[in-house]
């Protein structure tokens, strides 16, 4: 689930490095540069910044809401495999540490020295 987290954190934020489907990667990356243009022009204090900031402010803003989602279906027993949480706690309930953080920080790792640790 991390690495899944990560991908798409790389996506959203531009960085992703897979050069397969390039027809329905440039859709994507069309599709996401109209929206996060559509969020600059609806809120004022973004309205100066690059939209590759806007990109990163807005997955600095809703990284735990992606998370959830994505863990949404997980087990209510499930638990992320290493004590990630603040003060050293595993996570409780479908992966997520009890005060709502993500328990990974893979999303802020570059893709290419994840991708060694998965091969």
């Amino acid at each position: 689930i991390a690495r899944s987290f990560a991908d798409i954190g790389d996506i959203v934020r531009g960085r992703d490095l897979f050069l397969g489907h390039k027809q329905k990667k440039n859709e994507l990356e069309a599709r996401l540069q109209k929206m996060f243009e559509n969020i600059k022009e609806n809120n004022e204090k973004l309205n100066s910044l690059e939209n590759e900031q806007v990109r990163e402010y807005w997955w600095e803003a809703n990284r735990n809401q992606v998370w959830k989602a994505i863990t949404c279906d997980a087990p209510e027993k499930a638990e992320y495999f290493r004590s990630k949480c603040s003060g050293g706690f595993k996570t409780h309930k479908k992966c997520t540490c009890a005060n709502g953080d993500v328990p990974t920080y893979f999303d802020y790792v570059p893709q290419y020295l994840r991708w060694f640790d998965e091969w």
